[in-house]
C-alpha cells in the first residue's frame, strides 16, 4: 500500500482554490504519491486546524485568505526573511519539531516576470496598490535588482506606511518611492496591478501611464479573458499584458520545493490551467 504525503490549502472560503490541481500535477510529474486537500477552517479556529493537521502527520500547508497574517503569528519564531517583510505567511511546515513559515507570493511573481521576459534587474517598476498583495512582492522585486520601484495607492498614506515598515529590510542605498494612484509620472518598464480593481470589472483610477517601448502590464488577478487593467494598459502602449495565473503556479512551485525538495516544471501546469479557464468561458 502506498503511503501518501499529505499537504493541503487552508482558507475561508476555499472551494474555488486551484491549489489541489496544481500540486497534484506537480506530484505526478515528479513521481510523488501526494494527497492534497482543501480545508475550510472556521474563522476563529485556524490555529487548531493547523495544529491538528500537523499532529496527524501532514507535511505542508498553503494558507490563503483570511489567514495569512494569523499564520505569520503562529510561525513567528521561525520565519523566512520574505515572510518577515511581508508580515504574512502562505506556506507552513514542521522542521525539527517547530512550525516554520515562508511567503512565496513575491518570488512567484518574480519567476513569472522572468518567464515573460521581464527579469526585474535594472527595470523601472510601478506597483498599483499597497495592500497585502503588494507588500509581499516589494522586497523580492528589489532583491531581483529593480532599478526603481514606486508604490502608489488610493490612500497615499498607506503606501508611505508600507515603505516605512519595509525600510529595515532594505539596503541603505535602496528607496521605495510612494504616492497616490494619480502619481504615475515617468516611463515604466513594468506596471503591476495589485489592487482589487480586477475583481470589480474596472481598471484602477490611475494617472496617465507611460510605458516604455518594451513593457509589461501585469495584473495579479486572473481569468479567462484580459482584465480591464490589461485592456486599458494595452491602449496606453504596454507591449505585453499578462494576468496573475503564472504567479499562482510560480508560488505553488516554491511551496512544493520547500516541502519535497523538488522544483517542478511549471510550464505544463500553467498551460493546462489556461486551457481549463478558457474552456469555461
Amino acid at each position: 500500500m502506498t503511503d501518501f504525503i499529505r499537504c493541503a490549502v487552508v482558507g475561508n472560503p476555499i472551494a474555488h482554490s486551484r491549489s489541489p490541481f496544481i500540486h497534484h500535477a506537480f506530484a505526478q510529474a515528479c513521481g510523488l504519491a501526494l494527497e492534497y486537500d482543501r480545508i475550510l477552517a472556521p474563522v476563529g479556529n485556524f490555529p487548531q486546524t493547523v495544529q491538528q493537521f500537523f499532529a496527524e502527520g501532514g507535511r505542508g500547508l498553503n494558507i490563503t485568505v483570511p489567514f495569512k497574517e494569523i499564520a505569520y503569528e503562529l510561525a513567528k519564531g521561525h520565519l523566512s526573511a520574505r515572510a518577515q517583510s511581508a508580515a504574512a505567511v502562505n506556506t507552513l511546515w514542521i522542521e525539527n519539531g517547530q512550525l516554520h513559515g515562508c511567503n512565496s507570493d513575491g518570488p512567484g511573481l518574480v519567476t513569472d516576470l522572468m518567464r515573460l521576459g521581464f527579469t526585474p534587474q535594472g527595470l523601472r517598476i510601478l506597483m498599483l496598490g499597497a495592500g497585502g498583495a503588494a507588500r509581499g512582492c516589494v522586497l523580492p522585486l528589489l532583491e531581483a535588482g529593480a532599478a526603481r520601484l514606486k508604490v502608489v495607492n488610493r490612500r497615499p498614506e498607506r503606501a508611505h506606511k508600507l515603505a516605512s515598515e519595509l525600510a529595515p529590510f532594505l539596503p541603505t542605498t535602496t528607496r521605495i518611492e510612494t504616492g497616490a494612484l494619480t502619481d504615475t509620472e515617468g516611463e515604466w518598464d513594468v506596471v503591476i496591478n495589485a489592487t482589487s480593481s480586477g475583481l470589480s470589472d474596472a481598471a484602477p483610477a490611475t494617472g496617465p501611464l507611460h510605458f516604455a517601448p518594451q513593457s509589461l502590464a501585469y495584473d495579479m488577478v486572473y481569468g479567462a479573458q484580459a482584465t480591464p487593467f490589461m485592456q486599458s494598459a494595452q491602449q496606453a502602449g504596454a507591449s505585453t499584458q499578462a494576468d496573475g495565473l503564472g504567479m499562482l503556479v510560480g508560488q505553488a512551485a516554491i511551496s512544493f520545493e520547500i516541502w519535497h525538495g523538488l522544483r517542478p516544471d511549471t510550464a505544463p501546469v500553467l498551460a493546462q490551467l489556461r486551457t481549463e479557464l478558457q474552456a469555461n468561458v
